[in-house]
């Protein structure tokens, strides 16, 4: 992993639009079907924050939800996960490594191999397509 990201406040509302800030650095949520257009090609979805790689269309799939839906991040992502208990629900908070931006949830719902459902907000993503 490479070295983190810290920016203050201010430089992350400078640099990201009002959407993304508020969802990868306050920890809110989009709504749902926002990126019913999302990228399906081949490529690699990196971190609206600080480009960390994070999720490759290989294990994208449409799980209905209204967002951008993962089985496992990619083979090189910074992506680390931890507990939230907000709003009176246990879950597992998704996180850029790098850099500490939320993109989501992880959820045990989700297609073999892994059974679980990486639910990301888009807008937390820029997308690679691959060269």
């Amino acid at each position: 992993m490479t070295d983190k990201v810290t920016k203050s406040d201010a430089e992350w509302q400078a640099q990201l639009s009002p959407l993304a800030y508020k969802v990868t650095r306050k920890h809110g949520t989009e709504r749902a079907f926002t990126h019913e257009d999302f990228p399906k090609e081949p490529g690699l979805f990196t971190c609206v924050c600080c480009g960390a790689p994070l999720f490759d269309t290989a294990k994208k799939f449409d799980s209905g939800s209204g967002w951008p839906s993962f089985w496992a991040p990619a083979d090189d992502a910074e992506v680390e996960t931890h507990e939230d208990r907000s709003f009176f629900m246990r879950r597992t908070e998704v996180h850029c490594a790098r850099c500490e931006a939320h993109l989501g949830h992880v959820f045990p719902d989700g297609p073999q191999p892994t059974g679980l459902r990486y639910c990301i907000n888009g807008v937390a993503l820029d997308f690679k397509p691959e060269e």
